[in-house]
């Protein structure tokens, strides 16, 4: 177990030994050979004016470090070595999409040809492996018709199962009107959007940075948290009530806000202290319950997550690893052994991912 999870004093299970659920890890990353490539030389070139991407991909593009270099093979492998990492901890299927910060953050001409390049290698990849991965599409929000029209490509013509938002584009968040071919895209295909974690925007990073915070130690949780709460807040979900938002790392702390999000923006509204900020038709905790789904992706405390599945309820809740990054095996086994009877023990593992991803384990 890792040095930064928490203990777990029990008898640890075999991994392949017989169990009434298969497993689906819903949050696991790859990153084209291509795009790969391309991050090394704006590293080089100093030539993305973000710090985020400076720190995040200049570490573990360039710094050489054995972990560093373990995740970056590891996300271009689409093949022998991944699902050899499977087998290991017992993992039957992945559910994968593009690496943060995705093609976020390059030029428009540039994301539009990438995101496709991406989606193109993970249809092939899921065609060869059918029962082993599943893929999310990558859209550039760069141009937000053209990644409306991607979305329905890689749904509709490649055959995968969501779409991958790896938070702010630039700066910039999706609750902006602009933006909202996306979620029509998203809700009209009945297939969900992974809004995945970034460093934070430049506008925020300098504090995180100072403390070496940025990252996913602190940092993401806070950006993604942020981005989603503005697209609660905005509105978007009484305008796409359909749609279906999937956060990793239970919830970027979220569910655990709910309460004092529904007091502070009850009397926020009521008050009028911000001219923009509308009622909306529900509280902050019911699109919490109803729209979000959350997923376990680097954190395996069975604390945590029981309080998620509480609050949220069973069918919210969904088994994750956050392969490479934290490829932890005997994470594997924590959450075997959560304190679940056997019908919620295969919602979480499995069936719960089926009916969001509208895949078949």
């Amino acid at each position: 177990m890792s040095a930064d999870t928490p203990h777990i004093d029990r008898p640890e299970p075999r991994l392949h030994e017989p169990r009434g659920y298969k497993r689906v890890a819903t949050e696991e990353a790859f990153l084209p050979n291509e795009l790969y490539e391309l991050y090394v030389r704006l590293i080089e070139r100093g030539s993305v004016p973000d710090p985020g991407f400076q720190s995040l991909i200049g570490y573990y593009l360039m710094s050489g470090s054995e972990r560093a270099r373990n995740v970056s093979e590891r996300l271009r492998d689409l093949g022998e070595r991944r699902l050899a990492d499977m087998d290991a901890a017992g993992i039957d299927m992945q559910i994968l999409g593009l690496t943060s910060p995705g093609v976020q953050v390059l030029p428009k001409a540039d994301a539009i040809s990438l995101a496709s390049l991406a989606n193109d290698q993970l249809s092939e990849a899921v065609r060869k492996y059918p029962t082993r991965f599943v893929g999310l599409a990558a859209i550039a929000p760069q141009d937000p018709e053209r990644a409306a029209q991607e979305i329905e490509r890689g749904v509709r013509k490649l055959g995968l199962r969501g779409v991958i938002v790896n938070s702010h584009t630039q700066g910039e968040y999706l609750d902006a009107p602009k933006y909202a071919p996306i979620f029509a895209a998203a809700e009209a295909l009945n297939v969900p959007l992974y809004l995945h974690p970034n460093t934070p925007s430049p506008q925020m990073i300098q504090p995180f940075l100072e403390a070496g915070l940025d990252g996913a130690i602190y940092g993401f949780g806070v950006e993604t948290g942020l981005h989603a709460l503005r697209i609660i807040t905005s509105g978007v979900l009484d305008r796409y009530p359909r749609l279906k938002l999937v956060l990793g790392h239970l919830g970027e702390a979220l569910p655990f806000w709910m309460y004092r999000l529904d007091y502070m923006h009850r009397g926020t509204v009521t008050s009028r202290r911000y001219d923009f900020m509308k009622p909306l038709q529900k509280p902050i905790s019911a699109y919490l319950r109803e729209n979000i789904f959350v997923t376990t992706s680097g954190m395996a405390w069975q604390p945590a997550i029981s309080f998620c599945q509480a609050t949220l309820g069973m069918d919210h809740v969904l088994y994750a690893m956050d392969y490479p990054y934290q490829y932890v095996p005997d994470e594997v086994r924590a959450q075997d052994e959560l304190p679940l009877g056997a019908a919620d023990k295969r919602k979480f593992f499995q069936s719960n991912a089926e009916h969001v991803f509208g895949i078949r384990a």
